[in-house]
């Protein structure tokens, strides 16, 4: 991976309530531009997260899993926009590729991507990867890496 050094951190959340507060956290120290890879079996908590991380910016809608819809977009707070994507479905990102690379290069849009492995070629370098595993029923086991000043600053905070 390009960007230097890996910064990492690894927290375990007891539930869903706790998931939602961690990511309410996180979303509240995005300004935009932030590229955030989800990674996790299906049910390991992304949405969860991914709605907490929408409180945080300040999004007005409820999120939902865009499974089935691929993308969905919603307004936050002091201009800001959550992008969301779900590439589970898809062998083959087509379009949804340049849809993508747009997002991700908008400094007013935080992007959240789950099962990215197929726009991986799209991704910056400097993207936040959170990978979910579960410890128990309840538990998960967050791993949070990236490299570059912003994720070292974001991951100094949320220690």
């Amino acid at each position: 991976m390009r960007g230097g050094i890996i910064n990492s951190m690894i927290i375990e959340v007891k539930d869903e309530n706790t998931m939602r507060v961690f990511g309410n956290k996180l979303g509240g120290l995005l300004a935009g531009g932030q590229v955030i890879e989800l990674v996790g079996d299906v049910g390991a908590g992304k949405t969860t997260l991914a709605k907490g991380i929408a409180e945080g910016l300040g999004a007005d809608e409820d999120v939902q899993s865009p499974s089935f819809t691929i993308s969905r977009v919603y307004d936050a707070h002091r201009g800001l926009h959550l992008a969301h994507y779900d590439f589970y479905r898809l062998h083959d990102a087509g379009i949804m590729a340049n849809d993508l690379a747009e997002m991700v290069s908008d400094p007013q849009t935080v992007t959240l991507i789950e099962w990215a492995n197929i726009v991986d070629g799209v991704l910056p370098a400097e993207r936040l990867t959170i990978e979910i595993q579960p410890v128990d029923e309840f538990t998960r086991r967050l791993s949070l890496r990236g490299p570059g000043a912003v994720n070292k600053h974001l991951l100094g905070i949320l220690r």
